[in-house]
């Protein structure tokens, strides 16, 4: 066994940890990074960007059928190639990939391929070799969470990464699940023509939404043709059919595919963390206010500590760990933290709900406005959408806002800079927004 000692080891690539790596390199740091799969992770191979992919095509295969309401004839005969939709989803993962690996070849970083686990506090194992540093990051991300239920473990119940490589549409395709990807994977798919149900336990989908928007969210899918079962638990999945109990009634459903959407959970199993002195949880790895774990040279960063299961949320946390490890941070207050379920229409949030504040008691105003009135949303054909403002009573500064609608990530982002730099209702008031575009819903409130 040979054995390298190195300024930094990385325990994964996703986008915590590659851009990490890439942070840590050219601040003069000499980087391991270890990966078992494939570079970029489960975000950019299995997770976010063919996710995100597929949504887009949903997108434009409705904005199609919508083509006449444009002035445009041949919306009828729009017909989708579901082979040539997952042919560019691959097209564009393989792409970016190649991105990470050229990224990885930068000076300073090594990229070590392999099942990694610790072997000491400071020793991490890889095959036949072993690494050696004063400082790690543990960025091993999430995996699909599966609950016990009867009947799951046939082949026709697949999770989101075989979801994402079926070779034809299901007919029936029953989602499991009314997070962001069960939320995302109905909009899709119900736009490529599949009969889509969504069973879920909770009273509400997306629930880290506001819940005036995530109803509005489900409403609008509804509309076009997904049929929601809310309060609804699933006892067990058949042949082709789910079963599931609904207000103390028993209900089946039929689905020759039935995705499991019920959450994921940090992936920690197989990284003898015991070895190191590190604490975790079936909630993820145990961190402090910078990412540190229960042996502070050692930080966890992204969905492994179970903290924001968000690729961006890991990106940030990953560039905090460096300049924690180097003595550059202070203990100032983490940035507000945006997140969007790119479903159609869009839905986005950065803040507190306005449920989570009542529970907190703090006392906020709700501003609302509608995308009926706005001139960009008519010009689009997009008019069904709702922002929400949060506002707290006492020094007007913004808390939170969320929105569902066209372009709903890119106001929230607007939002979230506001945020940031604690600005005002006020301060909103003051500021100038081209005219005509979805921003001036924001002067709405």
């Amino acid at each position: 066994m040979t054995n390298q000692t190195t300024d930094l080891i990385i325990i994964g690539s996703g986008p915590g940890g590659y851009r990490a790596a890439q942070y840590a390199a050219e601040q003069g740091l000499g980087v391991v990074i270890i990966e078992q799969e494939h570079a970029g992770g489960t975000c950019l191979n299995c997770g976010c960007i063919p996710t995100k992919t597929l949504c887009h095509s949903a997108e434009v295969a409705d904005t199609m059928r919508r083509s006449s309401q444009f002035g445009i004839v041949g919306g009828d005969s729009f017909t989708i190639d579901f082979q040539q939709v997952m042919a560019r989803k691959q097209t564009i993962v393989e792409s970016l990939r190649h991105n990470v690996e050229m990224l990885m070849q930068a000076p300073g970083i090594t990229l070590a391929s392999g099942h990694a686990q610790f072997a000491d506090p400071h020793t991490i194992v890889v095959g036949d070799d072993s690494y050696s540093a004063p400082h790690i990051i543990i960025a091993t991300g999430s995996e699909s969470a599966v609950p016990p239920i009867e009947g799951i473990n046939q082949p026709h119940v697949i999770d989101s990464t075989q979801m994402l490589s079926l070779g034809q549409l299901p007919r029936n395709l029953c989602i499991i699940g009314a997070g962001v990807i069960g939320m995302e994977f109905a909009s899709a798919f119900s736009s490529f023509g599949c009969n889509v149900s969504v069973v879920e336990f909770q009273d509400e989908c997306l629930p880290a939404i506001d819940t005036d928007v995530a109803r509005r969210v489900r409403q609008t899918i509804s509309r076009r043709g997904v049929s929601f079962y809310m309060q609804s638990a699933v006892t067990s999945i058949g042949a082709d059919t789910v079963t599931f109990e609904r207000k103390g009634k028993t209900q089946t459903i039929e689905a020759d595919t039935v995705l499991i959407a019920t959450g994921r959970k940090p992936r920690t199993e197989g990284l003898q963390l015991e070895m190191a002195g590190v604490e975790y949880s079936r909630r993820g790895i145990t961190v402090d206010h910078h990412y540190r774990t229960t042996q502070p040279h050692i930080f966890a960063i992204g969905d492994v500590n179970g903290l924001q299961m968000l690729a961006h949320a890991a990106t940030y946390q990953g560039l905090h760990a460096v300049d924690t490890l180097l003595g550059r941070t202070t203990d100032a207050p983490h940035p507000p933290v945006p997140a969007a379920v790119f479903t159609h229409p869009q839905a986005a949030a950065v803040g507190p709900t306005q449920q989570q504040c009542t529970a907190e008691g703090i006392a906020v105003e709700c501003r609302k406005a509608g995308f009926r009135a706005n001139g960009m949303a008519a010009a689009m054909g997009e008019t069904d959408g709702l922002l929400k403002l949060i506002v707290s009573t006492d020094d007007r500064r913004i808390l939170a806002c969320h929105v569902c609608g066209p372009h709903a990530a890119d106001i929230v982002q607007e939002v979230t800079a506001l945020i940031a730099s604690r600005a005002t209702i006020d301060d909103l008031h003051r500021i100038i927004h081209i005219h005509p575009t979805l921003g001036e819903i924001l002067q709405e409130v």
